[in-house]
């Protein structure tokens, strides 16, 4: 389905988008701090099955966008580069800091999944990342969806690999994430995210 050609370049851009801590890694350090690392595992398992959520809507749309205006396809993938070129400048601008664990009686597993889902869904830049960032690879010779949902599926598994890491250190080695060191990965990720960005916009693949 896809060549190597794509899934290298696509696979790099995942893992430094996953690494750089945001909204849900804030969360997944807050209550790692608070309750443990498998307090932080399960904020992990529901913002992963948010995750399958938001995938499934993007490809919905997605294909649908192909079967009836397939001539605006092009131009979703130039409104998404231009997208991740935003993003990656907002980085650059990362002060470095995050959220501080919150305070309140400690809350059951099931329940912190719940929180996991609805903080990824809580926050629309998650899905408006996901539909500019997937469509990026995704090309006109077969159907949307499958692709859409495969890509996902590995943005997913790199994810959770990443912020499984976040929920480790959150529970044993706060010490680990300086402000320092995640401005520095913040403002290396957001200009390989730019020059990325401008590189999609010009190829735009078929």
């Amino acid at each position: 389905m896809f060549s190597l050609a794509t899934l290298i370049p696509y696979l790099g851009a995942c893992a430094l988008l996953a690494i750089v801590p945001g909204p849900t890694v804030t969360v997944i350090l807050a209550n790692s701090l608070r309750g443990g690392t498998l307090a932080g595992l399960s904020i992990i398992a529901g913002t992963q099955l948010g995750l399958v959520t938001m995938i499934l809507v993007v490809a919905l749309g997605l294909e649908a966008v192909m079967g009836f205006m397939a001539f605006a396809f092009d131009w979703i993938k130039l409104a998404g580069a231009a997208y991740l070129i935003w993003l990656g400048f907002n980085m650059l601008r990362s002060s470095g800091q995050l959220g501080q664990a919150a305070a309140g009686p400690a809350k059951s597993y099931r329940r912190l999944m719940v929180d996991g889902f609805l903080v990824i869904w809580s926050n629309p830049k998650a899905l408006i990342f996901l539909g500019a960032f997937l469509p990026q690879f995704v090309t006109k010779e077969g159907a949307a969806f499958p692709q859409v949902v495969v890509l996902g599926l590995f943005f997913m598994l790199i994810a959770g690999v990443s912020d499984s890491l976040y929920a480790v250190v959150g529970g044993r080695m706060r010490s680990l994430l300086t402000q320092t060191r995640i401005r520095i990965v913040s403002r290396v990720s957001g200009a390989i995210l730019m020059v990325g960005g401008v590189w999609l916009a010009l190829v735009r693949k078929a």
